[in-house]
């Protein structure tokens, strides 16, 4: 199984869980808020139902994002990933987020709740299930950091997977959701005043437009078509150059298809004592040493620098002899012209 493979598998795992468990979370909440008549519970209720609706969408994301090139997608189906995971955080916004900010105004004048014991037992019990979830995504975090060597915080800023960056921050929203919903109930339970109560709904209406917002930012950049990060540009750079027939790599342009594949592509500038058959193996062997270190990188074109610039819309890197898809390896279009 490919390095590929066993981050998405591990992904669709983190997704399962935190989906099966936020559903449990939501039906206990809105039991306990309906006999408690608590603001802050029925808001943590609506914002498991919209964690549990976004882990559905983002599951849907990493099924469809693993199909297959075919010729009306020849670089495969990977940014669907982004365009479901927006659409997650969109709806978190507006059925998390703005439900609980308008239910805790209403709510801050209304009568008291008369049951707050079921409602501290819902919330002891949820954050239990949430702490589980958010450990489960906390230790593929860690897992995935170590792989590329960075930090997990560093890894999470730019990691292309938002599935797992939604799960994160929802899980830990969910985590001060329930302490910020324990708050406003002790509050009110000690003063009487429903004010409290209501107070901590829109805390945690806030918390989830912070939150949707941060995710929807992080998917619409991805799906408008993103680079890689400095660092990792400068890692496949180094792995290019490495090549005894390359002198230098003129012009490098780095593409996130989908949360595991990345096309590369760039301008060589091959030593003037290399011959054509110096020149392809070279490009061949650049290309394995970088499917080596990244196996995340499906797509490699690498073209003679003379050429018109990449970016200015000049002849693409040349593709001879073969369809440069992963399943065909990518080395056909290696050849140069």
């Amino acid at each position: 199984m490919s390095d590929a493979t066993e981050v998405k598998s591990e992904s669709v795992l983190t997704v399962l869980l935190a989906g099966l468990m936020n559903l449990a979370i939501a039906v206990a909440k809105l039991v306990a808020g309906i006999l408690s008549g608590s603001a802050a519970m029925v808001s943590e209720a609506a914002h498991s139902a919209a964690d549990t609706v976004t882990e559905i969408m983002l599951y849907i994301a990493l099924r469809n994002s693993v199909k297959r090139p075919d010729e009306a997608h020849p670089f495969g189906y990977g940014s669907t990933a982004y365009m479901w995971a927006a659409l997650a955080a969109a709806f978190t916004f507006v059925a998390g987020g703005l439900f609980s900010i308008t239910h805790g105004f209403h709510s801050m004048d209304a009568e008291g709740e008369t049951d707050f014991l079921v409602s501290y037992v819902v919330l002891g019990i949820s954050f239990v299930l949430e702490a589980v979830s958010f450990g489960r995504t906390i230790v593929q975090l860690r897992s995935e950091s170590r792989q590329w060597n960075v930090r997990p915080s560093r890894f999470l800023k730019h990691t292309p997977d938002t599935s797992l960056k939604a799960v994160f921050l929802e899980d830990l929203a969910a985590l001060i959701g329930l302490l910020l919903a324990a708050a406003g109930l002790a509050l009110t339970e000690i003063t009487g005043d429903p004010f409290f109560d209501g107070g901590a709904s829109i805390l945690i209406g806030v918390l989830l437009l912070v939150v949707a917002v941060m995710l929807g930012h992080a998917n619409l950049s991805l799906l408008i078509g993103r680079s890689l990060p400095p660092r990792f540009q400068a890692a496949v750079r180094t792995q290019l150059e490495a090549g005894e027939e390359i002198a230098a790599v003129q012009e490098l342009l780095t593409l996130q298809l989908g949360p595991t594949s990345v096309l590369v592509a760039a301008k060589i500038d091959y030593r003037d004592s290399a011959d054509g058959a110096a020149i392809e193996a070279a490009s061949r062997a650049a290309e394995a040493r970088l499917r080596e270190r990244y196996p995340q990188i499906t797509y490699v074109y690498l073209s003679p620098w003379g050429d018109a610039p990449l970016q200015d819309g000049g002849d693409s890197p040349s593709v001879d002899g073969g369809n440069a898809s992963p399943e065909h390896g990518g080395d056909a279009g290696l050849s140069p012209r």
